[in-house]
């Protein structure tokens, strides 16, 4: 067994054929589950692609950690796993609360994505008072409580029968989570809407939804294919909510399909031109405030200034999975601070709040500039810092810079 300590919670994980060079397929899986459900889909697959698992913080095998948790803290678990795995680029397959984690690395991580299978879930899943009534429910009675209506919803009635034992399984399955890990999801799901934030993603993108889905029905499904600009829809028949249990063999039959026709490793990715990514990269970073002012201010003499940064800076070198954001960072505002180029320097330190620098990073790489490019330029480059880092969260924006 394999296992990654990630902040208070150690997650259980499995790979498989990662050494081979294949693309890299990392499931997330749904609520009140294991990863064993994908088991007979990565069957179905096959070895022409490598495969990363994980039970999220609170299901399976993984340890509960301190609920409740956030969509964005799942997301920084399956971030820490490919660090870890040292995987750069990954096909990120999420079901049901899974897609809203696959969508939540896709719009902060957007280098790390190659494509994405978001599979019987939504921009946003139910109501706040949908999801309290679940949380109270599971803490005075258990799960015990919300078996039968839960499988209602995950299965059709073809496939909720006594003499089924994978059904035996799955409900079996449910119960043997951890009350503490499903609330602390529910909670999760109810916090998460990703409405405004799907525009910009430009990775392809699968949306497949389950003909009979008491959760998210296929018409949910489509509204968010309808909020993704490179997407594309499929339903799966004779389906409720948990597709890889009931219908494997369609199920991956339709997602291959897909899978197939993405370019390879280093090609670009279908109907992405590189300004689409770099301009994701950018807003990532620098944030949709500060872009959209960049944006507002261009005009006919510096437009083509504006696409070449977006598609070399930001497009190319930012987007690259070479480095990670954080460590772009810290050379970046290491190299600005070496050239004097300090207000494009406050900028970027501004930006770690976005890329994961903290204050030691900052910190360390002036020193680095102080011993190779002087004592003078890391000594301003300390007093920017500082600055910067006592009034990040004021109102006034910084003013617009070249990149």
């Amino acid at each position: 067994m394999n296992f990654l300590q990630v902040g208070d919670a150690a997650i259980h994980y499995r790979t498989k054929g990662l050494s081979a060079g294949k693309p890299v397929i990392a499931f997330v899986n749904s609520l009140g589950t294991d990863f064993r459900i994908w088991d007979t889909v990565i069957d179905e697959l096959g070895d022409a692609y490598a495969y990363l698992l994980h039970d999220k913080r609170g299901h399976g095998l993984s340890s509960v950690g301190t609920p409740p948790y956030t969509i964005e803290t799942h997301a920084d678990d399956l971030i820490a796993l490919l660090d870890h795995l040292k995987i750069g680029e990954v096909i990120v397959w999420g079901l049901s609360v899974g897609g809203l984690i696959a969508q939540s690395v896709a719009i902060t991580h957007p280098e790390r994505v190659a494509a994405l299978v978001l599979s019987n879930t939504a921009q946003k899943i139910g109501t706040a008072e949908m999801w309290n009534a679940r949380i109270d429910a599971v803490r005075a009675n258990g799960l015990e409580s919300l078996v039968d209506p839960v499988m209602e919803r995950w299965f059709t009635p073809a496939f909720r029968r006594d003499d089924n034992p994978l059904y035996a399984g799955a409900r079996a399955m449910l119960l043997r989570q951890s009350a503490e890990g499903y609330c602390g999801t529910c909670a999760a799901i109810r916090d998460a809407d990703y409405t405004d934030a799907l525009a910009r993603l430009v990775v392809p993108t699968l949306c497949v939804a389950g003909d009979q889905d008491g959760s998210t029905p296929p018409e949910l499904v489509e509204s968010l294919a309808g909020l993704v600009a490179n997407s594309y829809f499929v339903r799966v028949g004779n389906n409720g909510h948990i597709p890889p249990l009931e219908q494997p063999t369609a199920y991956a039959a339709a997602v291959a399909d897909f899978l197939k026709a993405l370019p390879p490793g280093d090609a670009e990715p279908l109907s992405v031109d590189r300004h689409s990514r770099g301009m994701a990269t950018r807003r990532a970073v620098l944030g949709d405030a500060h872009v959209d002012r960049a944006s507002a201010q261009a005009t006919s003499f510096d437009q083509p200034f504006q696409t070449l940064i977006t598609e070399s800076a930001w497009g190319t070198v930012w987007s690259s999975d070479r480095w990670t954001k954080r460590e772009r960072s810290n050379v970046t505002i290491a190299l600005l601070a070496a050239l004097g180029q300090y207000e494009e320097m406050a900028m970027h330190v501004r930006a770690t709040a976005n890329t994961g620098s903290s204050e030691d990073d900052i910190r360390e790489a002036l020193m680095h500039v102080a011993i190779y490019a002087g004592v003078p330029a890391a000594n301003h480059g300390f007093k920017i810092a500082k600055q910067v880092l006592a009034n990040r969260n004021a109102s006034s924006p910084l003013k617009e810079q070249t990149t």
